[in-house]
């Protein structure tokens, strides 16, 4: 196999959200020949990789180190290592970590590479139904502070809004939702996108309540708003 690598560039590869499948080809071969692959979850990507026989080397980054070790994966590529990033499911950097490095690669004269390829908003918002060309995407809010601020800021938005959340929290955005918006403002939820269980629910944030509290909720779920009329 041709090595397609260039020394001094970091990769950025996207990686299926759910359906192995869903990798594709360029990727692959970026994740093959790259001397270090960096991991959110080395656990995680371990599976990824073990699929697909690839044995390049994982090395960790996530939040939690990201701040301590970018300046070592620096290093890494300005010596001439093939260094490629990965986060557990989807894209680098959306949701996930990604930025601190982009920006300290290109502060230091490294070029980025970021490939196309799989992120969970994407699906969600075009099979939502709501209008896709104009939109707004939060990903996950506050847990805490600065949430209502947040939420407040966005109640007279008229593009279509996204949020992640978990399904620890899916319910208490709802609701959130239903208190700000209006309990009959439409929203598509998707959730396990791509997997076997995929379900997008469509209705009112109301009706979606019900829904999931009748329903426990499982998997990661993907919220789509419909801007104000």
């Amino acid at each position: 196999m041709n090595n397609l690598l260039e020394s001094n560039k970091l990769y950025l590869v996207p990686t299926p959200i759910g359906n192995l499948e869903d990798i594709t080809l360029r990727a692959l071969k970026v994740l093959e020949q790259a001397d270090v692959v960096l991991a959110e979850d080395t656990r995680t990507s371990g599976v990824l990789c073990k699929h697909f026989n690839i044995s390049t080397p994982l090395q960790a980054y996530h939040k939690d180190n990201e701040h301590k070790v970018v300046q070592n994966i620096i290093y890494q590529i300005q010596s001439g290592k093939k260094v490629a990033l990965i986060s557990d499911a989807g894209t680098p950097g959306i949701s996930d970590p990604g930025f601190l490095l982009v920006r300290t690669c290109l502060e230091n004269n490294i070029e980025v590479e970021c490939l196309p390829g799989a992120t969970a908003f994407v699906p969600a918002l075009v099979n939502s139904g709501f209008p896709c060309d104009k939109f707004v995407f939060e990903g996950f809010l506050p847990h805490q502070k600065g949430r209502q601020k947040r939420l407040l800021a966005l109640v007279n938005e008229h593009r279509t809004i996204i949020f992640y959340e978990s399904p620890y929290r899916i319910l208490k955005l709802l609701k959130e939702l239903t208190e700000h918006f209006g309990a009959e403002r439409s929203v598509s939820i998707s959730r396990e996108l791509t997997k076997k269980f995929e379900e997008t629910y469509r209705g009112s944030v109301a009706s979606a309540l019900e829904h999931f509290e009748a329903k426990a909720p499982k998997g990661e779920f993907v919220v789509v708003v419909k801007g104000k009329e």
